[in-house]
C-alpha cells in the first residue's frame, strides 16, 4: 500500500521568517495527493521536498487570507506546465470565488489540464472516493474559513485463527469477502471490524463546534497554535487558536497524533508549544511541525 504521511512544506503565520515559509501541507494518501492551504513560496518548498504537481490530485484552500492562498498562482501555472496527466480538483469557500479567480487567471499561460472547480458553500461531503470521504465543517475566523477531514470507509480485518477453525483458504477468503457467506458461515464469524484511519486539517479558527467535529476520533489532526496560551485575548480577537486551546481540542476527541502549526513570528522557541500542549493534558503523539519535515499517519488500529 501507497504511503499515508503528511509533508509539511511551510508552517509560518502571516508572513514567513527565516527559517518558515508561508503555510503548505501535502498529504499523501494511497497514492493520491491533496495540497492544503498553499501559501507564497509554496512552489519552491514543493523542489525542496520532493513534492511535484504530478502528486497533486486535490488542492484544500480553508480561506483566503494570502499566508494560504497566495501559492495558489504559482502552483495552478506549474500543474499546467507540466502538463499533469490526470484531473486536479480545488476546493476552497465560495464567498471567495472571485479570490480564487484572480489567483488562478493572475497571468497568462497554456492551459492543459482539467481543473475543476468545486466550492464550499456549507458542512457536509465534498468528494467520495474508494479510499476516503472528504468533508468540511465551518470554522470561527474573520473571513468565512472552512476545515477539512478525510475518512477511510470501515472495513473488516481477517482473522487467520478462525477462517483455519472453519477450513477456509486460498480462493475462498475472497469469496466469504465478496458474498458475505460461505458454505452458510457468516463474514463476521472470521473476521471483525476495522475502523477506517481519519486525518482532519484544521487552520485559522477560534474554538468552535467545527474544530471539534473535525478532530473527533482523528488519527492524525493538524491545526494551527497561532498563539502561546498567555496571548489567548489576541488570538480570541484574531480568531486564532493557543498551543493549550488545540491540545484542548485533540484532548477530548481522542485524537492519536497532533501536528501543531501555523506559528506567530513573535515566538522563537518551539518547545514552548510543546510544553503548553501537554500541560493541556494531551498525552498522545505530539509533532511541532517544522519546514520540510514528512510525518507518517499513525498506523490502523489492528
Amino acid at each position: 500500500m501507497s504511503a499515508r504521511e503528511l509533508v509539511v512544506l511551510g508552517t509560518a503565520s502571516q508572513v514567513p521568517t527565516r527559517h518558515r515559509n508561508h503555510n503548505g501541507y501535502l498529504l499523501r494518501w494511497d497514492g493520491e495527493g491533496i495540497l492544503f492551504d498553499p501559501g507564497e513560496g509554496t512552489q519552491r518548498q514543493m523542489l525542496r521536498a520532493g513534492v511535484a504537481a504530478h502528486d497533486i490530485n486535490r488542492i484544500c484552500v480553508t480561506h483566503f487570507h494570502g499566508d494560504h492562498s497566495l501559492g495558489l498562482a504559482g502552483v495552478i501555472q506549474r500543474i499546467n506546465l507540466d502538463q499533469v496527466p490526470h484531473p486536479v480538483t480545488a476546493h476552497f469557500p465560495a464567498s471567495g470565488q472571485h479570490f480564487f479567480d484572480r489567483l488562478r487567471y493572475a497571468t497568462a499561460y497554456r492551459r492543459s489540464v482539467d481543473l475543476a472547480e468545486v466550492p464550499v458553500a456549507s458542512d457536509g461531503v465534498l468528494a467520495t472516493t474508494e479510499a476516503y470521504t472528504l468533508d468540511s465543517h465551518r470554522l470561527s475566523h474573520p473571513v468565512e474559513s472552512y476545515g477539512y477531514r478525510l475518512t477511510e470507509p470501515d472495513r473488516r480485518r481477517m482473522l487467520p485463527e478462525k477462517l483455519a477453525e472453519h477450513g477456509i483458504r486460498g480462493p475462498d477468503v475472497g469469496r466469504i469477502q465478496r458474498d458475505g457467506v460461505l458454505r452458510g458461515i457468516p463474514l463476521d464469524a472470521v473476521s471483525e471490524p476495522r475502523r477506517g484511519q481519519r486525518f482532519a486539517f484544521v487552520m485559522d479558527t477560534r474554538l468552535c463546534d467545527g474544530a471539534y467535529a473535525l478532530a473527533q476520533g482523528c488519527d492524525m489532526l493538524v491545526i494551527e497554535s497561532t498563539f502561546l496560551d498567555e496571548d489567548s485575548r489576541l488570538a480570541a480577537d484574531h480568531g486564532h487558536l493557543t498551543a493549550g486551546q488545540a491540545a484542548r481540542v485533540a484532548r477530548e476527541a481522542g485524537v492519536r497524533h497532533l501536528v501543531l502549526t501555523h506559528f506567530s513570528q513573535r515566538y522563537h522557541d518551539p518547545e514552548a508549544f510543546e510544553r503548553q500542549a501537554r500541560a493541556a493534558g494531551f498525552e498522545g503523539e505530539l509533532t511541532i511541525a517544522q519546514d520540510l519535515i514528512t510525518v507518517p499517519v499513525p498506523t490502523r488500529h489492528q
